[in-house]
């Protein structure tokens, strides 16, 4: 009977092209993740070679004072990208996965990002996230939503009802053939993303792949529930897109226009024109006062003194580009602040919808969510703190250029701590997936 039925499925045109159709999909998602991924190794690659050649050359120009040199020298923070990343973009198309920064104030540069043409930004990328969030469900609907109604809108349901020992059986079997197609197809495109983007199979992945099977799952249970009403085929459709609509597009637009107005945040070019005009200021303002400041944040360095005979002094600056970052810090923590806000009730709030849990789940498992970003801002500003301690001595000191070694400064790399977890990411979906079925079979118990 199994074999018969699947016989049955897969001789349809319309089951040959719609599998085929996303299929093709699925191999072009794959592609833009490919050339994403070597987009992001070559900004890697270039920004290493960059940083070498860019300090030797500065170090030779500029040899007489280390505070003129390092008033330009850039350096470089990599945020790592995973090659599961090619499968959820996610955020990394529009927040920069390298940080490169002077030792000058940090909030005029930390939001710095690549320019990109806003209309692709927009449109954004059709990586295998989109595939299967927004194009599956549309075929599983396709698949589904005639399973009952076309037979007996044909007349043939009473004698398919007369032969099988067990109607309900016999619609499970349906719906069984069509999870196990759309399965197949998630397996074969996710397991030749293993071989072509070079994915391991690891925790992440693993989380990736059940996280595409009970989003799976949830639409079939979805179907199953609007079928066990038994209405029309028609009726069906209508039902079933209009959920789709709803559930894909209305419900997360409606959710961002709340969280937004909700959690406004404060723009980060007010922040870095906070820093700079912070900074601007001090140029007439008392250098005693400037320094106190300074003292103030860095006691350690009391002992570098002002020299009053000297109308300019590397210190100095350098105290005033620190007092920018300072009188700019109430609005970048609030920013931050916010931010998290956003990142923290978008999780939450998610949980009670599956497309959206499922669509910041599979960001999260490929480390392209905006959590991702606040943790990879948090390291930028640990690792400029961590370059200004180690220079701010020798710049006050007025060490020679040439007693650096400067060929050990490399390109950094922060790799995001946090793990992905089977629970978190499956429990909500799951929980959904058994209501329906609960629902769909209470309904079948009554009708049937």
């Amino acid at each position: 009977m199994l074999a018969l039925l699947f016989k049955n499925f897969i001789r349809s045109k319309g089951t040959k092209i719609g599998l085929l159709f996303l299929l093709c999909i699925g191999f072009i998602s794959l592609l833009i993740g490919k050339q994403f991924q070597e987009k992001q190794q070559n900004n890697i690659q270039e920004a290493a070679i960059y940083q070498k050649e860019h300090i030797a050359r500065n170090a030779a120009f500029h040899k007489d004072e280390i505070g003129l040199l390092l008033y330009y020298i850039k350096f470089s923070l990599v945020n790592k990208t995973l090659p599961i990343n090619s499968l959820a973009i996610g955020q990394r198309d529009v927040n920069p996965s390298i940080q490169s920064v002077t030792i000058r104030g940090l909030e005029a540069q930390k939001y710095d990002a690549e320019l990109n043409n806003p209309n692709n930004l927009l449109s954004g990328n059709i990586d295998f996230s989109f595939v299967l969030i927004y194009l599956f469900p549309l075929l599983i609907i396709a698949f589904s939503y005639n399973i009952i109604s076309e037979e007996k809108e044909s007349g043939t349901w009473k004698i398919v009802a007369t032969q099988s020992q067990n109607t309900f059986i016999y619609i499970l079997k349906l719906f069984y053939i069509r999870i196990l197609s759309l399965i197949a197809l998630l397996s074969i495109l996710l397991f030749a993303s293993v071989l072509w983007l070079h994915i391991p199979l690891n925790q992440s992945f693993f989380v990736f792949y059940g996280l595409g099977i009970l989003y799976i799952l949830f639409w079939f249970a979805v179907c199953f529930f609007i079928v066990s009403l038994q209405k029309h085929s028609n009726f069906n459709a209508v039902i079933l897109l209009t959920i789709w609509l709803f559930l894909i597009i209305i419900l997360p637009a409606g959710i961002n226009t709340y969280i937004v107005n909700k959690y406004k945040v404060p723009e980060a070019l007010e922040v870095t024109l906070k820093q700079r005009n912070a900074y601007h200021e001090k140029w007439d303002t008392s250098k005693s006062e400037t320094m106190e400041k300074f003292y103030q944040h860095y006691p350690q360095f009391r002992k570098y003194k002002l020299d009053e005979n000297k109308e300019f002094e590397w210190l100095w600056y350098y105290a005033m580009q620190q007092m920018g970052d300072d009188e700019s810090a109430v609005q970048s923590r609030e920013l931050e602040s916010k931010l998290e806000q956003r990142n923290l009730a978008s999780q939450t709030i998610a949980m009670f919808i599956p497309t959206l849990h499922t669509q910041i789940q599979l960001n999260e498992t490929a480390k392209s969510d905006l959590g991702n970003q606040l943790l990879f801002l948090k390291e930028t500003k640990l690792f400029h703190e961590k370059i200004r301690l180690y220079f701010y001595p020798k710049i006050f000191e007025e060490m020679p250029v040439n007693k650096e070694n400067w060929e050990k400064f490399k390109v950094e790399t922060f790799t995001d701590p946090t793990e992905a977890g089977f629970l978190k990411a499956f429990l909500p979906l799951l929980l959904f997936n058994l209501l329906l079925i609960g629902f769909g079979w209470r309904n079948f118990r009554t009708l049937i």
